[in-house]
Parts: C-alpha cells; sequence; structure tokens
C-alpha cells in the first residue's frame, strides 16, 4: 500500500526514540535500529496526522509492514480493524473532500480487514499489493476487469458516493460506497466480476 517515493524516512535520534515507544509491536515484533526501516507520509485527509510504516527484514513474513497513525505524539496501530482510525477520524477531525475521497477509500478499505484480508481497492495490474504469483490467465483476467476508482457525486445526505473494483480474497467484485463526511463508510452494493481465482492478495499488516 502506498509504494511510492512520498515516504520520508526516519534516521537517528528520532528512529531510536520512534522504536523504544513501540518495540516490541504488538508484543510480539522486535524492532532494533540497525536492522528496523521507519519512514512516514501525510496523508491528503488529515492536517495533523501521518502514517508510520515499519519495516525489518528479520520478521516473519517477510512482506509484513507494520502500521501507524501518529497524532500529537500519539500513536494508533492500524491493526486491520476500525476503531483506531474512526478515533482519529473523530479527534483529528478528518476532512473528506471530493478531491481527497478515493485517497481515503483506498486506505480505509486496505486497512480495515475480513478474515480473508483487505479490501483491496484494485486499479492498476502492476500494484505492488497484488499478488506476486499470478499466471498469464489469471493477470490477463484481473487486467481485463479492473479500472480506477471513480468520484460520481453527492447523495441526498452530502455522503460521496464512490464506486471501485475490490480484490478480495480470491475474488474482484464490482463495489458502490457511500462516504460520510466524518468518515465512516458502507458499502452499498457488490457485484462480483470474477471469482475462483487461484491466488489472494497477500499484504500482511498483523
Amino acid at each position: 500500500m502506498y509504494d511510492d517515493n512520498n515516504w520520508n524516512a526516519v534516521t537517528g535520534d528520532e528512529l531510536v526514540g520512534f522504536l523504544e515507544q513501540v518495540n516490541p509491536v504488538d508484543g510480539k515484533y522486535k524492532t532494533a535500529p540497525q536492522t528496523t526501516q521507519v519512514a512516514w507520509r501525510p496523508l491528503p485527509f488529515y492536517e495533523q496526522v501521518v502514517l508510520v510504516r515499519l519495516k525489518d527484514t528479520s520478521w516473519t513474513p517477510h512482506n509484513l509492514n507494520l502500521y501507524y497513525l501518529t497524532m500529537n505524539g500519539n500513536l494508533f496501530r492500524l491493526n486491520g480493524t476500525s476503531p483506531p482510525i474512526h478515533e482519529v477520524n473523530a479527534q483529528a477531525p478528518i476532512k473528506v473532500t471530493e478531491e481527497n475521497v478515493l485517497d481515503y477509500l483506498r486506505f480505509f478499505c486496505y486497512f480495515v480487514r475480513g478474515e480473508e484480508g483487505p479490501f483491496l481497492i484494485t486499479e492498476d495490474i502492476d500494484s505492488p499489493d497484488l499478488p506476486r504469483d499470478m499466471d498469464d490467465k489469471t493477470r490477463t483476467v484481473i487486467a481485463g476487469t479492473i479500472r480506477p476508482a471513480s468520484y460520481e457525486g453527492k447523495n441526498d445526505q452530502g455522503y460521496f458516493l464512490c464506486d471501485g473494483v475490490v480484490f478480495y480474497s480470491d475474488a474482484l467484485f464490482i463495489a458502490n460506497f457511500a462516504v460520510q463526511p466524518g468518515g465512516m463508510i458502507e458499502m452499498l452494493d457488490d457485484e462480483p466480476i470474477a471469482t475462483d481465482l487461484p491466488t489472494k492478495v497477500d499484504s500482511p499488516i498483523t
């Protein structure tokens, strides 16, 4: 998620201080300044909140990324459930706009997970969050069904209406969402477009 160039590395004393705060993450992932990479980036729907990512080659699985939201020195561990996000949304507060609603939708659906992992808003066949083990047939199926997420305007309640292709478990769906200004998201409808794929999204955060 967010595998782009907008990350800022945390180094030196800041790195040591941050790791002292969180070590061990979730009581089981040990961190060390020599091996743990920490980076942060802003998010367009918050003013005073940043997203922090931790990676460490000593962790299992090796593709594990751990994430926090930080606000005024407080840390909120993104653990696959919605309460940390809703708590930050209330305190920050969140500012959802027509310009950033799709960014928020991608963020929320990635970090609030079901039993089978993220509800990945899938827009690009080259996304690093897609499975690495796709065969040519699967890749062709996915490439032929995905498209950019779209903002469709507001409804009578002032909710932002969005459409997107969701990759969840071993299936792709077209889904319609209503995003409330306060950050609550409801999936209004979903229609399977490819099921029983031989691969799944593998992007662990816990």
